[in-house]
């Protein structure tokens, strides 16, 4: 009846308001507005008809849209929480129903947030568990989102220079000088164990904390497996971090039948328990830790890179490993300007002598050696531009669940659902923790594309807590929330990322070698771990640190980038033409031919898929099955996915069955050939076989 906030108008989402049919909805205003008009969360309660003669009353929750809110979707204007009102709609005969305003509510997700006792945050992925850090996240999310592809921003971190260190380097500098440096230490330690192991002086530079969050990693005991034979963690180390096992694994999809697998990410390993054990062993191996600094340039020179940190201290080093992850500043920085110092300084690695000698490229044509680099530096550069595509992640660990003893890999329990101006396919993942019995996991994620209007982790947020209680058939007021868990996983279809500068190179998350699906970083630096720990000790004992050399170590996979395809078919579209159960039905029967015996498929086939192998021969039994028994899902997927996508993972299907052939056929003949070479050459072709068979998939052993 009165305007909130003394007289100022609020902005509402249109949303159906549904009441009892005695009352009229199309004479109902409020503020000068149609009540069909009027925005509901949900309709919280709707009160017992109460005795006569008093009128009837419903309880309505509005969500409102405010002023500043309005200001954020045009570009400007500081974040504020939303608010939810509750209003009661009081019915009288013969006027219309009238809304008065009872009380304001934050949303649930602050709520339950600042309930929550603040934890110190630390670095890497889900490392902090605050509001603040919730809203910090959407405004990132918001800026990549709204930049238009042809923005670029300037990010000056690094600085090229193409002559020699000269006096900075001095005997003063010898307890700060580094065989390598790793900026980023959640994931980057792995590494850095790994190296040291070798023999090479390694520091780690990380911006927090080096120690591992609250929240556990899902894992297989088969990846951990993949560190003891590193030598980085012993089988006792992994005895010891393992907080739950748990089994069996669930796969399923709205109703359409459940796919059991049995020891599938189903361990929950304490980071906080697992770093302080990666810790004490780099510690024992002479590493040194630069904690709470923070890169304020990376200055490379032909002869050595030197870091300038936040606290003034200068590290010197002759490889810097950026393990910073999905927004490392390196990563980010426009490289445009730095392009010709790289091709210039090139000739110290040889690229230069080659200028002399056309080369042949794939296309018939013939450039000069310098040339090509330069072009080739041009194509391999992101140069601040959006993302493909996110994931988008929420969820909490909980107290008060009494069955806890089986995990979900993949669960959808609704179909498509219009959230603000996106469509979004929402899946679940589930797992007991190991805090307590009761203690349980569960994440809602969903996968967009990075275009304005993308929704928010809080609108997230908001859904999260409205389906996850019928998704685990709970009440949610009878859980103990112990943590809140969000993050953005952004996903590019040319991944990895090759090294852009001499002497820097990108590992983990900041290498995008990660599963475009699973976006799983641990299981991926575990699996790549002894790969890029031969390759890069190599490279350093060799010199071999230009950035083309470096590039050998993130090659072009070709079952990574087919697997952008399943990401997009899991991505609902706002204007395609179909089913908003389609995605649900073409994953279960995607799935359930992967599991169907009778076809020889099975678990040589589901166990390397939900570990984020792709395989060539599982791909093609699973998809001509798919084909084959269901030729009508056919026209929906081109319309789902689209033709361009679908043509470009033609190729990278193809060069999957390529690398298939090399590494199994061709690979054993050339490797005693291979030993014969130079030292360069030796370490050019170790690199191209490594990527025939991590890019195939056949480094996966049952």
């Amino acid at each position: 009846r009165e305007p909130l906030g003394g007289g100022q108008h609020h902005h509402l989402t249109p949303l159906i308001v549904s009441w009892p049919c005695r009352c009229s909805a199309a004479t109902s205003t409020f503020h000068g507005a149609p009540a069909a008009a009027l925005s509901t969360a949900a309709i919280a309660a709707a009160a017992a008809p109460p005795p006569p003669p008093s009128p009837p009353l419903l309880l309505l929750l509005l969500r409102l849209r405010s002023p500043w809110e309005q200001e954020e979707e045009g570009g400007a204007g500081e974040e504020k929480p939303l608010l939810l009102a509750t209003f009661r709609l009081r019915f009288s005969s013969p006027g219309p129903p009238m809304l008065t305003p009872a009380v304001l509510l934050p949303p649930r997700g602050p709520r339950i947030m600042e309930s929550i006792s603040t934890r110190e945050e630390v670095g890497g992925a889900g490392g902090a568990y605050s509001y603040d850090a919730l809203k910090r996240l959407d405004k990132i999310l918001w800026n990549i989102c709204h930049t238009t592809s042809d923005r670029k921003e300037s990010f000056d971190v690094v600085f090229c220079y193409p002559e020699s260190s000269g006096h900075f380097c001095s005997d003063d500098n010898e307890m700060h000088t580094f065989d390598v440096l790793v900026c980023g230490g959640t994931l980057g330690i792995f590494v850095a164990v790994s190296l040291a192991c070798k023999g090479l002086r390694v520091g780690i530079v990380e911006r927090n904390l080096l120690k591992g969050r609250e929240q556990e990693w899902n894992i297989s005991r088969k990846e951990l497996m993949e560190l003891v034979e590193v030598d980085v963690l012993s089988e006792e180390d992994i005895d010891l971090v393992t907080a739950v096992k748990f089994n069996p694994n669930r796969c399923g999809f709205e109703g359409k039948g459940e796919i059991l697998v049995e020891d599938i990410l189903n361990l929950g390993v304490s980071p906080a328990k697992l770093l302080e054990v990666m810790r004490k062993r780099f510690n024992s191996l002479g590493g040194i830790i630069f904690e709470g600094n923070a890169i304020s340039k990376i200055c490379v020179y032909d002869d050595t890179t030197i870091l300038h940190l936040s606290d003034g201290k200068v590290l010197f080093s002759r490889l810097v490993i950026d393990a910073m992850g999905n927004f490392s500043p390196v990563v980010k920085q426009t490289l445009a300007l730095c392009v010709d110092d790289l091709v210039m300084r090139d000739s110290r690695e040889g690229v230069e002598k080659e200028e002399e000698k056309p080369e042949s490229t794939g296309e018939g044509r013939e450039k000069t050696g310098i040339h090509r680099r330069k072009e080739e530096l041009h194509s391999e550069i992101r140069s601040g531009r959006k993302p493909d595509g996110f994931c988008l992640v929420v969820g909490s660990c909980s107290r008060g669940f009494k069955e806890n003893s089986t995990s979900d890999v993949i669960f959808s329990s609704s179909s498509v659902r219009t959230v603000g101006g996106s469509k979004l396919q929402y899946f679940w993942e589930a797992f007991p923790a190991g805090s307590g019995s009761t203690d349980r996991t569960t994440y809602m994620f969903t996968y967009i594309d990075a275009q304005p209007g993308c929704p928010k982790l809080e609108d997230l947020l908001e859904d999260y807590w409205d389906l996850m209680p019928k998704y685990q058939g709970i009440v949610l007021e009878e859980l103990e929330v112990q943590r809140v868990i969000f993050g953005i996983f952004p996903t590019y279809r040319d991944s990895p990322l090759p090294a852009a500068f001499n002497r820097i190179i990108q590992v983990g998350d900041a290498s995008g070698i990660q599963s475009p699906v699973s976006f799983g970083g641990f299981g991926s630096m575990t699996r790549h771990l002894k790969r890029l720990s031969n390759g890069i000790h190599e490279a350093v004992t060799g010199n071999f640190l230009d950035s083309y050399s470096l590039s050998l170590l993130n090659p072009y996979m070709p079952n990574l980038s087919a697997s952008w395809l399943f990401q997009r078919a899991m991505s609902a579209k706002k204007d395609a033409s179909i089913s908003s159960t389609f995605i649900n039905e073409l994953l279960y029967i995607n799935f359930l031919s992967m599991k169907v015996k009778e076809q020889r498929l099975g678990d040589p086939v589901i166990r390397p898929f939900l570990q984020d192998v792709i395989q060539f021969g599982p791909l093609v039994k699973t998809l001509g099955l798919v084909v084959l028994t269901q030729p009508k899902l056919l026209p929906s997927i081109f319309r789902q996915v689209g033709l361009g996508v679908i043509l470009d993972w033609l190729i990278h299907f193809l060069m999957l069955g390529q690398y298939t052939f090399l590494s199994k056929y061709v690979a054993p003949f050339i490797r005693p050939w291979v030993e014969a070479l130079s030292e360069s050459q030796k370490y050019e072709w170790r690199r191209h076989l490594e990527a025939w068979e991590y890019g195939s998939g056949l480094d996966y052993r049952q």
